[in-house]
């Protein structure tokens, strides 16, 4: 039960304390955000600002694609709406964030 005691015990005599002084102590968590925001944060944001631009250069006539997986071509647009034909004679009105991506341009 000795070995115990001692283990739990932290600094024998004459040594000195295991506590960390002011900066140091915030480099891990410093590095640790730095990490997160390169990998995770900053490619997100360009991805976001990626699709706002896409949203924003939608014009009649282009081949898009929405968030779930309807093909077509854009036949009207609004602030908030586009309106999609994906068959002939077949419209239909969709978000305009739900629109993932440009198929093509014609």
């Amino acid at each position: 039960m000795d070995f115990l005691a001692y283990a739990m015990g932290g600094q024998g005599v004459g040594g000195a304390g295991g506590q960390g002084g002011g900066f140091g102590a915030f480099v891990p968590l410093i590095l640790m955000f730095a990490i997160f925001y390169f990998l995770l944060i900053r490619p997100q944001q360009k991805k976001a600002k990626q699709h706002k631009q896409l949203l924003a250069a939608l014009k009649k006539g282009d081949r898009v694609v929405s968030s779930g997986g309807l093909h077509g071509v854009v036949t009207g647009l609004t602030d908030d709406m586009v309106t999609m034909e994906i068959a002939p004679k077949v419209r239909v009105k969709v978000s305009r964030g739900s629109i993932s991506g440009v198929a093509s341009k014609t």
